[in-house]
């Protein structure tokens, strides 16, 4: 029948010829016939010939003699990791320093900040924090060039030095907001990126960058993976979020008015890890004790949220 006929036949012919135990010349001829579609036989047919030829054999290769008490056993594999990193350390620090000394608006600035980025990417955290010892110095006009770079790199281990780095608070707060602002755009968020920025959340006076950058990569992770909400970082986070909430979203003055309006905002943020706070967000919308805007926002809060999350008496009736 026509659904056991052979799709694709092929065919491999070679010839060696060998003398004194070592191949001195291979000639093959290989053919493949494509018969899908086609009747009799027929169809398309593809020929390929190589020929391999030995031209000469080298002599006896010298080895220098080498005192056997100066040999140990060690993995090579290891060694030659070091040995890379090691070079890749120092490829970036020079990268910088050439960036400082080139033109600003070049194609050669453009070309070695994404050198930059992609060095950056292949560095271990223990690498990176050495490199940011050595580099991260101001160039002349004032500009870190690894500071800028290091957004753009988007690993777990550039995320956790970002992290320590505005902890530290060791840059400008304007380099702080445009690190907040680079979560939101990592293409492959990680269980460990979120564990580390958890903290920042607690930090008093966080900043709404704070809040919106770290919810935003928390949505991105959970688009991706499911059942987010059992994995330990994430409930991390939606704990802490829910500590502002505190239980009603009550508050007592304008400061806490506008630092509820943001919880609430980053909480719609977090998307699908923000089920869990569905109770309390329904209980933030229906009391009527609560300003008009945190009743709002504790709605609009729902927008990422599932629809199997039961909302349906988010408002009592005539309210």
């Amino acid at each position: 029948s026509q659904s056991e006929q052979q799709i694709l036949s092929s065919k491999l012919e070679c010839v060696q010829s060998i003398k004194d135990g070592v191949l001195e010349e291979a000639k093959c001829t290989e053919s493949n016939l494509v018969t899908l579609f086609s009747q009799k036989g027929s169809g398309a047919k593809t020929q390929t010939q190589s020929s391999l030829k030995l031209f000469q054999v080298e002599t006896e290769t010298l080895y220098k003699k080498v005192d056997s008490e100066d040999l140990y056993v060690t993995s090579m594999f290891y060694e030659r990791e070091q040995n890379e990193r090691e070079v890749r350390r120092g490829e970036v620090t020079e990268l910088v320093w050439k960036l400082c000394f080139a033109h600003s608006a070049s194609f050669e600035t453009a070309d070695l900040f994404m050198t930059l980025v992609f060095e950056l990417r292949h560095l271990s955290l223990e690498a990176l924090k050495a490199v940011w010892q050595r580099s991260s110095f101001k160039c002349r006009d004032n500009w870190q060039p690894l500071i800028d770079a290091l957004p753009s790199c988007a690993t777990e281990a550039c995320v956790v030095l970002m992290k320590e780095i505005i902890a530290s608070g060791e840059v400008e707060e304007d380099k702080m907001e445009y690190f907040f602002w680079s979560f939101s755009f990592i293409p492959k968020p990680t269980s460990g990126m979120i564990e580390s920025l958890a903290p920042l959340l607690k930090s008093p006076g966080a900043s709404q960058s704070c809040f919106l950058g770290v919810t935003a990569l928390l949505h991105r992770f959970c688009s991706a993976y499911n059942s987010c909400d059992d994995v330990p970082a994430v409930q991390s986070v939606m704990r802490t979020l829910g500590k502002y909430l505190g239980g009603n979203c009550t508050v007592q003055d304008s400061e806490g008015l506008s630092q509820m309006q943001l919880v609430l905002k980053a909480i719609g943020n977090a998307g699908l890890a923000a089920a869990s706070l569905a109770p309390v967000l329904s209980l933030c919308a229906s009391l009527k004790s609560n300003p008009i805007e945190i009743r709002l926002a504790a709605i609009q809060a729902f927008r990422r949220i599932p629809c199997s999350v039961r909302v349906s008496d988010l408002l009592p009736a005539g309210d």
